[in-house]
């Protein structure tokens, strides 16, 4: 007997006996198994390699040039 015959004689026997709101859970369940088996894991990243992705990369590459930045946008404010 085929995988296909047993189904159809598994759904005739069985499933099919089972009150709609049985077999609307087994549907639901046999959805999210599926959804489980086809997921692609998502590889964590972390934000410097994320940052170093990002178009033009970082713009400032140590604390200093950001502390000479942000006191020469300060002092333009005056």
């Amino acid at each position: 007997m085929s995988t296909a015959e047993n189904i159809d004689e598994l759904y005739e026997q069985r499933i099919r006996l089972l009150p709609r709101t049985a077999r609307l859970r087994l549907l639901e369940r046999i959805r999210r198994e599926l959804e489980e088996e086809t997921a692609t894991p998502v590889a964590k990243r972390s934000a410097l390699d994320i940052l170093a992705e990002a178009p033009g990369h970082r713009l400032f590459k140590t604390a200093e040039e950001v502390d000479a930045f942000l006191a020469e946008e300060r002092s333009s404010w005056e």
